[in-house]
């Protein structure tokens, strides 16, 4: 990942070393769980735990030979060791350690994303807590269509991003799994108790039918869950770039002194971080789709999967959590306009409110289509230029069925939004 996007509690988790440090962990675990069962001379694994380091510069220099990353790594490991380097990477195969050091990679960042994802549904919540009762219009296809509040948007953002903390919950078990049961799966050298005892040691439960590799549905459901998150991301910060267009201009990103909104336009405020989001999420989509490509394997294992694991995990882990720490940011420092929202609700003047005169004319006898053709012949009238609710108000359909103050709460915005709360409160934000 390039150095812009690159975010440190992934560093932590998928820079070289840390990657080695996992494979370094996976091994000492099976030395121990050898010597607990018998398999090595007593001693053994304090040596080899005292004394088993590596260097990327010796494992690189290994690797020309070798042409094996993992098997460079091991002979580094176990050339720091002595006489009990023998017993480093006993009677497993490769992807016992890659696997198994990959599946405690995935876990903690699934923990990571789950973390910086609450902290963004946090600053959501907040936003749809101050803003409940600020009325905007809401819009389908892109056209008014009736009022909404600006809370009641936000409370909608903040129940899609608990469902997808709730798939990276179930993700992060999914994913946290390893092996140690040799070439092919079959246990032939390491018992399926030896296997336990190390998947134990690190945090692990073992896999329950593994081939020589951990099967890639697991992985492809980390990959997924990080696509749609990224996706309700990128619905936000959608509708953050639309709401912020020159003729809507409800919301503002911060626009800080001295920043450049564009090298020829002075006066441009462009909505650059909501376009950061939506652009990388098109990236996690089509890492997941990559990774459905690698479930399917030839027999019991091919290399189809390898080299393009070795981008899609660490790259999409730090985009998705860019992106989440991006939109936190954004929604931070949101400018919001709640006179433009207000404006804006009342450029069609109450017709908006067209429903509502046709539900009252049902409500009092009259047929739906009757009633529909009511409301939509005075709104023809308002797009024409005359007041909507004055034409409804002297419609002789409408002046024989309703009442004045009928007429009054049918325009009525608090009447309206007298449920705008409804959502935040079932979601727990009030």
């Amino acid at each position: 990942m390039i150095d812009r996007y690159t975010t440190a509690p992934m560093a932590a988790i998928w820079d070289r070393n840390a990657k080695y440090d996992r494979w370094r962990e996976v091994e000492l675990a099976i030395v121990e769980a050898h010597e607990e069962f018998g398999n090595i001379p007593a001693g053994v694994s304090k040596d080899v735990k005292a004394n088993a380091t590596y260097t990327l510069e010796r494992c690189d220099e290994i690797e020309k030979e070798t042409r094996h990353d993992l098997m460079a790594f091991v002979r580094n490991l176990s050339e720091t060791t002595g006489a009990n380097g023998k017993y480093i990477h006993m009677g497993v195969t490769s992807y016992d350690v890659i696997d198994t050091a990959l599946g405690m990679m995935l876990r903690d960042s699934c923990q990571v994303l789950i973390d910086d994802a609450t902290k963004l549904g946090q600053v959501i919540g907040k936003l749809a807590k101050d803003h409940v009762k600020t009325p905007q219009i809401g819009r389908t296809h892109g056209i008014h269509a009736e009022p909404i509040t600006f809370g009641s948007k936000a409370a909608n953002w903040y129940a899609e991003l608990a469902r997808n903390i709730e798939r990276l919950k179930a993700v992060k078990q999914d994913v946290a799994v390893g092996k140690v049961s040799g070439a092919v799966g079959i246990h032939a050298i390491t018992p399926p108790e030896l296997e336990t005892r190390v998947c134990e040691k690190l945090g692990l439960k073992p896999d329950p039918s593994s081939t020589q590799i951990i099967n890639r549905d697991r992985h492809a459901a980390y990959m997924n869950a990080l696509a749609l998150m990224g996706a309700g991301l990128e619905r936000i910060a959608t509708e953050l770039r639309n709401l912020q267009r020159t003729e809507i201009l409800e919301v503002q990103e911060a626009f800080a002194s001295g920043q450049t909104g564009s090298s020829a336009m002075p006066h441009k405020r462009n909505p650059w971080n909501s376009e950061t989001v939506c652009g990388l999420s098109r990236l996690l989509r089509a890492n997941a789709h990559a990774m459905l490509e690698s479930v399917p394997t030839w027999h019991e294992r091919d290399l189809t999967n390898s080299s393009l694991e070795r981008i899609i995990f660490p790259d999409s882990s730090h985009l998705a959590d860019f992106m989440l720490r991006k939109l936190t940011t954004i929604l931070e420092g949101l400018v919001v306009l709640p006179q433009n929202m207000l404006s804006n609700l009342h450029k069609m003047g109450h017709l908006v409110f067209s429903e509502h005169v046709m539900i009252q004319l049902i409500s009092k006898g009259m047929s739906r289509e009757d009633a529909y053709k009511v409301a939509q012949r005075n709104a023809a009238k308002a797009w024409e230029g005359h007041d909507f609710r004055a034409c409804v108000a002297a419609d002789e359909d409408v002046k024989a069925r309703l009442s004045e103050k009928e007429v009054e709460e049918i325009f009525s915005l608090d009447h309206h939004l007298r449920f705008a709360d409804h959502s935040l409160k079932v979601l727990g934000l009030m």
